[in-house]
Formats: structure tokens, sequence, C-alpha cells
């Protein structure tokens, strides 16, 4: 597929939505990329620390609660993707805002339903 989805605030941890997330999109075709705190390799995806060296990204689906997102706000508008998708928890009405003066759709809504529904 040529829509990449990038998960932020991708986990390690088994047990981690982010997790589940990345396991549910390989396992949908989905070309993924993921950024987190700790290097490492989750469905063949390896996690890097960094988000300013992805590209032509479609969708970024987020794991990171409201505080955490506010240092990569300019990355991920630099980033332009078609939509930013906030999983319950990272819901974030300042950083909506944003988005939405950058034309970029803003869906709050949980990737795993989504995928499972076939919505995604």
């Amino acid at each position: 597929m040529d829509k990449k989805t990038l998960v932020l605030g991708a986990s390690l941890k088994t047990n981690r939505y982010s997790n589940f997330a990345i396991h549910k999109l390989v396992t949908h075709g989905h070309e993924v990329a993921a950024v987190g705190l700790k290097k490492g390799e989750v469905a063949g995806i390896k996690i890097v620390t960094a988000i300013h060296n992805a590209e032509n990204i479609d969708t970024i689906t987020l794991y990171l609660n409201p505080l955490r997102q506010q240092p990569y706000y300019d990355d991920i508008i630099r980033l332009n993707p078609r939509r930013v998708i906030f999983n319950p928890g990272t819901e974030n009405l300042e950083f909506y805002q944003k988005l939405k003066a950058a034309n970029i759709e803003v869906e709050v809504a949980c990737t795993l339903v989504l995928l499972s529904t076939n919505q995604y």
C-alpha cells in the first residue's frame, strides 16, 4: 500500500495498545513507521526515537498523552499527513486546532477499532 502510517508513541511492551496497533496495521498490509522512546522492533517494524526522518506519511496515529504531544506539534505539521488519529487518552483540543489550521484532518477514534471494522 502507498499510504504509510506513523505510530507515534510506539512501545516495545507487548501489552501496550501502540504495540497491538503496529501488529494489526502490518497484518492488514499497511506500510508502517514507528517512533517511540526506545529503539527496537515490533512485528518487523523498526522503532526509532526521532520523527525527523519520516517521510511520505498519510496517517499519524497517536499514543501519547497531550503533554507528551507538544514537542511533536511542529514536526507533525511539517510532515503534512492527510490525517492524525487521536486514540483514547490522547484527545487534545489545542492540537486539533493547530492541525485544522494546517488543513490536516483530525480523527478522534481508536485505530484498533477502525482496523477491526474495515473503516481504516
